[in-house]
């Protein structure tokens, strides 16, 4: 449903018809950690995560899963060594 409290004009999950059913009744507004990720967007009442009505609960345990403002380096991969050409290299 489209939000009526906090998000006016955006479809939210935790709106029904009696208001907003997240706990407190609205979308808490964005911590530091969230400042410069496109999901934030600007409302009259505050600046908000479209994707979680409490960013600071995603940044609890590390970083957030949305978060487009963070660049993760790559993975170091390892070259893959055959077994077996292994082991003749070590008994020599």
């Amino acid at each position: 449903m489209i939000c009526a409290t906090v998000k006016q004009g955006v479809d939210c999950f935790f709106m029904g018809k009696n208001g907003c059913q997240f706990n407190g009744g609205s979308c808490h507004a964005i911590i530091e950690k969230c400042t410069g990720c496109q999901k934030a967007k600007q409302f009259s009442s505050g600046t908000y995560c479209l994707m979680f009505p409490e960013p600071s609960v995603k940044w609890r345990s590390g970083t957030c899963n949305m978060a487009t403002h963070i660049v993760k380096a790559p993975a170091k991969e390892t070259p893959k060594v055959n077994p077996l050409k292994a082991s003749k290299r070590a008994s020599r």
